[in-house]
């Protein structure tokens, strides 16, 4: 057995975290498995896990080598793909991933047409609310809603995301509709804490129209604090007070009338909405053309370029 093989069964046992996993995986023999990874230590000369009964650990040279080990195998497989022609015709397996509403409600039906025009292509859609790692994690197209680091990534702006807050009419009509920031002293929210402790607390411009002054004044009552914001959107609507969102994801409610944007001339400013990918124009005909697909599609989304603004109001109800 070569090295190439040896490492893409270590890749196989540390990713499962056990040999009999792997070994299934790979369609080996436990025994053979075993023998090739305790061969490319001995290669090496360092221990690249640790065993016991029940789990099979990483050392911390076994996580270095397994990054190591992860790219040169992906290296390889671009090779194979831009020789055999991946680099001309979509083809092969495409990973994308996105925020989970986002994903559901904007990138999948832009995903499951652009398959039905890409027959050759397979995907996979990893809808996960954190930052995924798109070389660690075999991904090769990200949607982010952020303000991107500086990086080797390449990154195309397809739209921005208003952040508001949101309440029922009823709500609105039974405790009045915030109209400054130090009116929310008197109202209920439903929070939102991506760190599993006190709710995030709201920034808002303290001046109309100057959001590049944001100041914490005086917060709602949040009763119930979740980890993410589509239950508080939720109860909003149900009327258990203020919630706080992204545009795209109360923009049909809002539409619809059953949520009414408040402190529409108070809002932090917009976040940029971002395809990211890695190598940039060397990469496989599959990612450029569905970046350049989903580009166009998103673009021309109200909802996601931020072309459209959901009314404060809302429909008269």
């Amino acid at each position: 057995m070569d090295q190439l093989d040896s490492m893409r069964i270590f890749v196989a046992v540390a990713d499962s975290q056990g040999f009999a996993a792997a070994a299934r995986q790979l369609r080996l023999s436990a025994p053979m498995v075993t023998r090739a990874v305790a061969a490319l230590e001995k290669r090496i000369g360092a221990t690249l896990l640790h065993r016991s009964t029940r789990v099979v650990r990483l050392t911390e040279v076994g996580e270095r080598y397994l990054a190591d080990c992860k790219r040169i195998l992906a290296e390889l497989a671009e090779a194979d793909a831009q020789a055999g022609g991946a680099h001309v015709v979509p083809q092969g397996h495409l990973v994308v991933t996105a925020p989970v509403l986002f994903g559901r409600m904007h990138l999948a039906p832009v995903l499951l047409d652009f398959l039905r025009e890409h027959p050759q292509v397979t995907a996979n859609a990893l809808l996960l609310d954190r930052v995924v790692n798109l070389l660690d994690e075999g991904v090769d197209v990200a949607l982010r809603i952020a303000h991107l680091p500086d990086s080797s990534l390449t990154a195309v702006r397809v739209g921005q995301m208003r952040r508001v807050i949101v309440a029922s009419p009823d709500y609105l009509r039974e405790h009045g509709e915030p109209r400054q920031p130090a009116d929310l002293a008197r109202h209920s929210a439903v929070g939102v804490s991506f760190g599993g402790g006190l709710a995030s607390p709201w920034m808002l411009a303290a001046e109309p129209g100057q959001s590049g002054k944001l100041v914490q004044g005086p917060q709602p009552h949040m009763q119930l604090t979740l980890n993410g914001g589509e239950v508080g959107i939720m109860a909003a609507r149900a009327g258990h007070g203020l919630a706080r969102a992204l545009s795209y994801q109360v923009a049909d409610d809002v539409a619809a009338g059953r949520l009414k944007i408040v402190l529409a001339d108070h809002e932090p400013p917009v976040i940029p909405v971002y395809l990211v990918h890695a190598a940039g124009r060397r990469a496989a005909a599959k990612v450029r053309a569905f970046v350049d697909f989903a580009v166009a599609r998103l673009r021309a989304d109200p909802a996601v370029s931020g072309l459209s603004r959901p009314s404060p109001a809302g429909p008269a109800n």
